[in-house]
């Protein structure tokens, strides 16, 4: 199983916004990121790139 962090704007340990993040949904300009424990986030922005053999996903958001 391979888990990601989702960082706002920058791959920084002050922009991380979730980590263990099992499935992310898009819709429109909502994304929702689930964890591994079920526990959903959605913010508005966009995917701003993903490296999933790293575990970690970039997304541009305010």
């Amino acid at each position: 199983m391979c888990l990601s962090t989702i960082y706002k704007n920058a791959k920084e340990d002050s922009n991380i916004l979730c980590k263990y993040v099992a499935s992310i949904n898009a819709d429109g300009d909502k994304l929702t990121f689930e964890d591994v424990m079920g526990e959903k986030m959605t913010i508005t922005g966009r995917l701003v790139s993903a490296d999933l053999t790293s575990g970690y996903v970039i997304v541009a958001a305010e």
